[in-house]
């Protein structure tokens, strides 16, 4: 019965009165519109970001992800929305949002140093009466096992001191039928009394909150939801590269089989996955798993075959230039489109950029054209110093080969189509044959 009486009371009432301060850590894909949506119905919002370049852009207005206007920034900053690089500003904050990335390692292994590195500079500010939630996505346990043991070294109780939770982010950048309030939630905390401040917690922004009994629950949960994906598109890619050899249109056979209305639910191929969840996420779990003496079989074959695709749609590039009497090495080759998905500037893992580097290797001329990407942006580990060409009938002529990686509706596909010499289509762009058109 304790837990009812300690510390969340007045934490639940401020966050359910709007008076509590939010601070969101890391302002990116999904700090920055999980931030905007609490700014618009009234809380004071604080961003915390290690990017003074992102600080800037937002004091001034201005965006840099390309979905999100600057217009939205400039009413959320009127309304009082502040961003800095400046920790000590989290002692302010009733609420601190955890929102950065978690990639892999070299070795395809969880690198959780933004996590850890995060909540170590947040560990001297914190204070009686918080709720921390954690919403990058990440292996079962780390809410508990990395999070709740750093704040409890400090001397706080979590669920009694501090609330701690895990919510999954579900953002989908470039989704106009989503965005951050209609998205359903998933919350699940270390104490009962945690769980209760994470529900007020994002009660008043998000439309439909849904609890579950842990954080390792909810941290599962995300992982199950791109991890099903991951699979049905591991399937469908190696269901492409099968109808391929038999001379059939994978995508027609998908058109045909979405006739369905039961039992199918349509999945595409395409150069590879790409984005910071899909291709990531399955190895959280294999790793997690091998504690437990498991091996997830099924699960990396599927990330085996996608992680393949790139090197798959180079080999059919290679045969198609071969045909024409043509060699990799030496060919002009323009890539159309360098995001991971259609209609967005989101370079994150993209497939795109793998079949760059080996077309490089092999000795291709490289260029490409993306209206969402005007510059390669600066990568970890990607390094192209390229800028977006322009594309006219005359540039279109001029390269060996188009490689459409990613299918933006920006894109004139009919005058790609009469104006280019050979196309390699890796998105079923085009529906019906023809004769400079070789699907990938």
């Amino acid at each position: 019965m304790a837990d009812k009486k300690i510390g969340n009371s007045r934490l639940i009432e401020l966050l359910n009165s709007k008076k509590a301060k939010i601070g969101i850590v890391g302002l990116g894909y999904v700090g920055l519109p999980l931030a905007l949506r609490y700014t618009s119905v009234g809380y004071s919002v604080l961003g915390l970001d290690i990017d003074p370049n992102k600080i800037k852009k937002i004091s001034h207005g201005q965006t840099y992800i390309e979905h999100i206007s600057s217009d939205r920034i400039r009413q959320a900053v009127k309304k009082g929305f502040q961003a800095t690089t400046d920790y000590k500003k989290a002692k302010a904050c009733d609420a601190l949002i955890i929102c950065v990335p978690t990639p892999l390692n070299k070795y395809r292994e969880p690198d959780l140093s933004f996590v850890t590195d995060t909540v170590d500079a947040l560990l001297p500010y914190l204070r009686n009466g918080q709720i921390v939630s954690l919403e990058s996505t990440t292996y079962p346990g780390t809410t508990d096992e990395e999070i709740q043991t750093r704040i409890e070294s400090k001397g706080f109780v979590v669920g009694k001191d501090i609330f701690l939770v895990h919510s999954p982010e579900r953002e989908d950048p470039g989704n106009p039928n989503f965005e951050t309030q209609t998205i359903p939630k998933i919350c699940g905390g270390i104490t009962p009394a945690c769980l209760k401040a994470g529900l007020a917690l994002y009660g008043s922004v998000i439309d439909k909150v849904i609890p579950v009994s842990s954080a390792k629950t909810a941290e599962l949960t995300k992982l199950l939801e791109n991890i099903h994906r991951a699979v049905n598109i591991g399937l469908v890619n190696e269901m492409k590269m099968v109808a391929d050899k038999m001379g059939i249109d994978i995508h027609e056979v998908i058109r045909a089989a979405s006739s369905k209305p039961f039992g199918f639910t349509p999945y595409y191929p395409g150069p590879g996955i790409g984005g910071h969840c899909i291709p990531i996420d399955p190895f959280y779990l294999t790793w997690k798993a091998r504690e437990y003496g498991l091996n997830t079989r099924f699960i990396e074959l599927a990330g085996e075959v996608n992680s393949g695709m790139p090197a798959w749609v180079v080999a059919k590039v290679g045969h198609s230039l071969n045909q024409r009497q043509k060699s990799i090495k030496g060919s002009r080759i323009l890539v159309l489109g360098i995001a991971y998905k259609k209609n967005v500037d989101d370079m994150r893992e993209s497939p795109s950029v793998f079949i760059m580097e080996i077309l490089r290797n092999l000795g291709a001329l490289l260029s490409y054209s993306d209206p969402h990407v005007p510059v390669f942006p600066k990568m970890r580990e990607h390094h192209f110093d390229l800028k977006s060409v322009p594309i006219s009938p005359s540039m279109l002529a001029s390269y060996d080969c188009v490689l459409i990686a990613t299918d933006h509706k920006k894109f004139d596909y009919d005058s790609i189509k009469k104006h280019a010499k050979l196309i390699v289509d890796t998105r079923g762009v085009y529906t019906q044959p023809a004769s400079n058109v070789v699907k990938a």
